[in-house]
């Protein structure tokens, strides 16, 4: 994960997104998957400043890691992405349509989303840090002490 930045914010800031497939019907299949995988990216090059780390499904779930600037919404990204895969997987595999009796959706509603990144004690450790070095003195205990 790197240290990004945009004109008026400095971001270090990725995600665990995890979805399910509607009735949690397994046709992710390899084939699939990749199609799915596919584009996934053509839909990043429409946003070129979401990252993605990791992409992987199961049979009936989708994972992926990615980073996601401040200026975006976590449930903006994920209704985009369900959204465009949806329509294309349903276009591209007329199979899917067949299971969800022409639905026009494939993707269960809701999602899962976890924060990555540094490690409590490390950022607690890192905020501690702060202008010690150049007082002297840690202000979180001298605060404590008050």
């Amino acid at each position: 994960m790197r240290v990004r930045q945009l004109n008026h914010s400095v971001y270090q800031t990725e995600y665990h997104l995890v979805w399910g497939t509607l009735y949690r019907r397994k046709f992710l299949k390899h084939y699939v998957r990749e199609e799915l995988i596919k584009k996934l990216y053509k839909i990043q090059k429409k946003y070129p400043d979401w990252y993605f780390t990791n992409i992987n499904t199961g049979d009936d779930h989708v994972h992926i890691l990615m980073e996601i600037p401040p200026k975006y919404s976590i449930a903006e990204v994920v209704s985009k992405l369900k959204s465009q895969t949806s329509v294309y997987l349903r276009g591209r595999f007329k199979f899917i349509s067949k299971i969800y009796d022409g639905k026009d959706r494939i993707w269960g509603t809701g999602y899962f989303v976890s924060t990555v990144g540094l490690n409590e004690e490390n950022i607690k450790k890192y905020i501690e840090r702060q202008n010690a070095f150049d007082r002297g003195f840690n202000l979180t205990d001298r605060l404590r002490l008050s």
